[in-house]
């Protein structure tokens, strides 16, 4: 099971950042994305990590703005997301698979969600 938390609302130019824990699971060898769904649009990749955290990749929308971490031993991936603009306004998901993808939807387990809102 994956659970996200971290969302809610920011300012414009503002920070969040969003955590994923991963429970029930004995292996580490896992790699995670975040992914984004805005009010009536499709999914969107937003950033992938691989397995041992070495390996990190990025949606063209937050490059240079987001980053995606990882802590092995507690299991948990983060986003850290700087300078939010409105258009960032989604409902984030993690999900993992073996490998990374750049995909919206090829992942095999996703979480809930979380809410992020930037608005002034």
């Amino acid at each position: 099971q994956l659970a996200e938390s971290g969302g809610g609302l920011a300012q414009p130019g503002g920070s969040l950042r969003l955590s994923c824990v991963a429970s029930g699971r004995s292996d580490r060898m896992y790699s995670t994305a975040w992914i984004r769904q805005a009010p009536g649009k499709e999914r969107e990749f937003v950033a992938a990590i691989s397995f041992t955290g070495e390996n990190t990749y990025y949606g063209d929308s937050v490059k240079g703005r987001f980053t995606i971490s990882r802590d092995i031993a507690k299991a948990t991936t983060y986003l850290q997301m700087n300078s939010l603009q409105p258009e960032d306004t989604a409902i984030y998901y993690c999900a993992v698979r073996k490998t990374v993808v750049i995909s919206a939807t090829n992942w095999d387990t996703w979480g809930q969600g979380t809410q992020v809102t930037v608005s002034s």
